[in-house]
């Protein structure tokens, strides 16, 4: 499978407080580190759908701390708090999560994965 390339978008960035340099590079590294153990995954897998497997257990966290900081947000907004951070690191989950999506080759393998996992659990499409 070929290697992920995942990037912080610049849009992102620009949205960011002009006097603030260390929300930038916590992002930059962050998103770094990623890339760079879904890349181990990618090579150390034994198949594809293993290597699937680990990704959309990955995908999963991503999916639980964007909504992790999407609820933040209204809590940082009531206590008169700007959700500048919150946003801004939500927003750079979902986008990371359709970098990896956008990925052809494994977003099929990531596909097959979710739908066998609903049948794993017993959980049938027509029940969702």
């Amino acid at each position: 499978m070929d290697s992920i390339s995942l990037g912080v978008p610049e849009p992102l960035l620009e949205r960011l407080p002009a006097d603030d340099d260390v929300a930038e590079a916590d992002m930059k590294e962050a998103v770094a580190g990623w890339e760079r153990r879904l890349n181990q995954v990618l090579e150390t897998a034994d198949d594809d759908r293993e290597a699937a497997g680990q990704v959309l257990d990955v995908l999963d966290r991503f999916e639980q701390r964007y909504e992790t900081y999407d609820d933040l947000v209204p809590e940082l907004r009531a206590w008169g708090q700007s959700p500048i951070y919150a946003i801004a690191w939500r927003t750079l989950y979902a986008d990371v999560i359709a970098q990896i999506h956008d990925h052809d080759e494994l977003a099929e393998y990531i596909d097959r994965e979710r739908n066998a996992r609903l049948v794993e659990d017993g959980i049938r499409l027509r029940d969702l």
